[in-house]
């Protein structure tokens, strides 16, 4: 049987409405591939503090967590994931990269054009729907 791994990611949407994609560098799984940054939640936590935590670590700025986006399972071929994204509110610092290639400001309509990993295309989706 295979792993289900348990992942939260953020979208992080700037004054301008445009939205933190973060491309996944040569060294991780499903490299160069783009998608909304965060990570596994860990035993005991909840969306909010992994959300927040991950973010620390990973682009080491602080977010605030609003709310539950998207919630989708995609099967690869040696494990699944289940994909919570949430949407979050900079609060302070800017993103820098540690473990991503590149980080980008894109404005929803522009989405489509990256090559997104394919547990972050059904939320990627649900954004271009969105009223702004």
């Amino acid at each position: 049987m295979k792993k289900t791994l348990k992942v939260v990611g953020a979208i992080i949407e700037n004054e301008d409405k445009e939205i933190l994609c973060a491309l996944r560098s040569p060294k991780m799984s499903l490299p160069n591939m783009w998608e909304f940054p965060g990570g596994k939640i860990e035993q005991g936590e909840t969306f909010k503090q992994a959300i927040e935590r991950e973010i620390k670590e990973e682009l080491s700025c602080i977010i605030e967590f609003i709310d539950i986006f998207n919630d989708s399972t995609y099967e690869y071929e040696k494990f699944i994931v289940n994909l919570i994204t949430v949407r979050c509110k900079l609060v302070s610092g800017t993103p820098r990269k540690s473990e991503h290639s590149k980080l980008i400001w894109m404005y929803r309509e522009n989405l489509p054009s990256l090559k997104w990993s394919p547990a972050d295309i059904p939320t990627m989706k649900k954004l271009l729907q969105e009223k702004v």
